[in-house]
């Protein structure tokens, strides 16, 4: 039986990935930040432990765990808790962006790192990362998630070219919007953070980013092309199974249509796309 190991498991991706998973016959250990939410998903049949990426002592911890139960060996690990400070970049302290940073990039280099090591030794392993169609392209109002997804998708590609030869594949996977309690979460560290009422944009502010943030999740429309936690699921199977895994995996119609733009579109045409966005 293959084991992975997946962060973020509470809610959205990580929850449907892990269920998912399992039913094809993985050992699945799904880790959540807090203990409630790794109950639950015991609960539910799942392997389940806390890491979180901003404690650096529940990363060891919970990867200890993990390798103590399959005596020593991992195949996979999909690195894919992360959240969102939604601000424009004036406004972003530097300790949000900090904390931003140690959640989204540095508490993944951590436990990919306790990993590689297992996978050297056994010679082979996937090390799978949800990236971002914002790793790819910046939004407006989103600097510290693009920063972070950038900063990811910088780390994933040197990995993967320094494994080389090793047996040990690294891939992205790049979603757009995905259905999921993402826009919760932010809006939890928009609170914490933003001084939105003393920026110079505060009219922006009160009459589009509060109102999308603070919508009732039962009259909220879903975004342009949204699909559901399932389409990342299918993709990453696709990176786990494949015998030639690709280097990026992409979700949705805009993280195409942000690759190709990237490619083919001068740097002015793509800030008057991304401006409008």
């Amino acid at each position: 039986m293959q084991s992975i190991l997946i962060t973020g498991c509470s809610t959205g991706i990580g929850y449907h990935a892990a269920h998912a998973l399992r039913a094809d016959g993985w050992r699945v250990f799904a880790t959540c930040r807090k203990d409630n939410d790794c109950a639950r998903l015991r609960d539910e049949g799942l392997e389940s432990f806390r890491i979180d990426y901003e404690d650096s002592a529940s990363i060891k911890a919970g990867f200890d765990e993990a390798i103590s139960r399959t005596d020593g060996t991992l195949d996979a690990l999909f690195n894919n808790g992360a959240y969102a400070i939604p601000a424009a970049v004036e406004d972003l302290p530097v300790d949000a962006l900090r904390q931003n940073f140690e959640a989204n990039v540095f508490g993944w280099h951590d436990l990919t790192r306790r990993v590689i090591p297992v996978m050297r030794a056994q010679g082979h392993g996937r090390i799978v990362q949800c990236s971002s169609v914002l790793g790819i392209m910046a939004m407006p109002w989103r600097g510290s998630y693009n920063a972070t997804k950038f900063a990811i998708e910088g780390l994933t590609d040197t990995m993967r070219l320094e494994m080389r030869g090793t047996g040990i594949d690294v891939i992205s996977i790049e979603p757009g919007p995905i259905g999921t309690s993402f826009r919760l979460n932010a809006r939890k560290q928009f609170d914490t953070w933003i001084d939105w009422k003393a920026s110079a944009r505060a009219d922006h502010y009160r009459t589009v980013l509060v109102p999308r943030l603070y919508k009732a999740a039962e009259t909220s429309t879903p975004d342009p092309f949204e699909l559901g936690p399932d389409a990342v699921t299918a993709k990453l199977k696709r990176a786990l199974t494949s015998r030639r895994p690709k280097a990026h995996y992409y979700v949705t119609t805009p993280t195409y249509i942000a690759a190709l733009a990237r490619r083919f579109l001068p740097q002015r045409a793509m800030d008057a796309l991304m401006a409008r966005a």
